[in-house]
């Protein structure tokens, strides 16, 4: 009869390390497989990330390429592939793809949704045992509707998929960009899952997991680990195994080393970044302990865009200097290289008050931050644009603070999330999408030259 083998990644976030080495790993089973047996190979999204110039400079399609080449059969998309992007940009990404992109709970903000993916796939065998994929990506709906889409609560969209699958089906696999909270309950609420391969939280599990009668893999991020999973429909009732391959005990099979791979994808970001985005007139160091020019910069471009009162952003975004000249995209991408968004925040005269006296921890300077955007590796000093204290006293735009006036503080969005001001969760606020602080800096520097 036979039996599946599933081979998936996740949350590579285009680092392209182990990349050869997945390549070389996915051949080699491939080509070892029993002639019984057959191969998918699927990825649980997050495989794009901003943050590296062959992604910045293709628009993610450079990726697809990569998929494609690599002979992905399925994919779900992540958060990065779909609030880091454009509507265009995420509307057009896999029009040359090669595999089906599998999503149930996304949504233009119309309700229809998009004609470049499928709620669910049903994969029949060579023997007639059919099994069933859908997939689900986390619902960050606020950030999504900014840019016309819509994503519905993961939960109710899997019971709408296991209504549709269950009577069709042998077995039903979930391609979860969900994170491991949201998978346990998925495991807990609709048994009828047999497998879960779970993605987000960048976490992993021990070989052949089980919470309550599903099974879970996941592949931690960054391609450390491949995963693999056979259903074994020889076996009653079905067996099912699953384990992670760690890429870093797995030497390379390709002719090209990993590092000519890495070097090709840099040199062809490098090229397609080579264009002048504005003029520079002066030297504008950035300093990670310290406010300097090129932060009053940034400050000055993000309160000239969206029009707020005041500013509230880390030194540690800064990675580069500055120099006089033409400055390029890849320039650019060197000196913010984040996938973060503006966002402004309604709150009062206190709220800004305590803002500043949390900014005032002497250990955040210092602080290694990894996630929530930040690519950078230290926080940096929290900079002020058009706040100060002046004794016991605070003014926004040199006029003294009002504790009961409303203000208009933009920032970035990793601060909104509730890890470093609690307060600014619960605020009201306004996302800028999907522009990033790069964008927003290369507008202003370019108008202003």
């Amino acid at each position: 009869m036979g039996a599946l083998h599933i081979i998936h990644t996740n949350d590579l976030h285009s680092h392209f390390e182990n990349w050869a080495a997945i390549i070389a790993e996915i051949d080699n089973y491939r080509n070892q497989l029993p002639t019984q047996d057959e191969l998918l190979v699927v990825d649980l999204g997050d495989h794009i990330d901003r943050s590296h110039l062959f992604t910045e400079a293709t628009e993610g399609k450079g990726n697809v390429r990569l998929l494609n080449e690599a002979g992905y059969d399925l994919v779900t998309i992540g958060n990065n592939e779909g609030i880091t992007l454009s509507h265009e940009q995420l509307d057009s990404l896999y029009r040359k793809a090669n595999f089906k992109v599998v999503l149930s709970n996304f949504y233009s903000t119309h309700g229809e949704r998009p004609d470049w993916l499928t709620p669910y796939v049903i994969h029949t065998m060579h023997s007639g045992k059919r099994i069933g994929f859908f997939g689900l990506t986390a619902a960050y709906d606020e950030y999504y509707k900014q840019l016309g889409w819509h994503v519905s609560e993961p939960l109710q969209a899997a019971q709408e998929m296991i209504e549709q699958l269950d009577s069709q089906v042998d077995a039903i696999v979930c391609l979860a960009h969900v994170g491991r909270s949201y998978e346990e309950e998925l495991a807990e609420r609709f048994p009828q899952i047999q497998l879960i391969f779970g993605a987000h939280t960048h976490h992993t599990y021990t070989d052949n997991y089980k919470w309550k009668q599903t099974h879970l893999s996941a592949g931690g991020k960054w391609g450390h680990y491949l995963g693999v999973a056979v259903i074994d429909f020889t076996h009653q009732p079905t067996a099912i195994t699953t384990k992670l391959l760690d890429m870093a005990l797995m030497p390379p099979k390709l002719s090209d080393s990993e590092e000519t791979v890495l070097q090709q994808l840099q040199e062809e970001g490098e090229h397609l970044l080579r264009r002048p985005v504005f003029f520079n007139e002066e030297v504008l160091e950035h300093q990670l302990l310290q406010e300097s020019k090129l932060s009053q910069r940034l400050g000055d471009a993000l309160l000239s865009y969206t029009q707020a009162d005041c500013a509230l952003f880390p030194a540690g975004l800064l990675l580069t200097d500055l120099y006089p000249g033409e400055i390029s995209a890849k320039m650019m991408h060197d000196l913010l290289p984040h996938p973060i968004n503006p966002c402004v925040i309604t709150c009062t005269g206190a709220d800004l008050i305590e803002a500043y006296g949390i900014g005032q921890n002497e250990k955040w300077p210092m602080l290694e931050v990894k996630g929530l955007g930040f690519r950078g590796k230290q926080l940096g000093k929290l900079i002020f644009t058009h706040f100060e204290k002046r004794g016991a006293l605070y003014y926004v735009k040199g006029e003294e603070l009002e504790t009961s006036k409303i203000y208009q503080l933009v920032t970035v969005d990793m601060f909104t999330f509730g890890y470093f001001f609690p307060r600014f969760k619960e605020l009201p606020k306004t996302y800028f999408m999907p522009e990033t602080i790069r964008d927003v800096f290369i507008a202003y520097a370019a108008k202003q030259s």
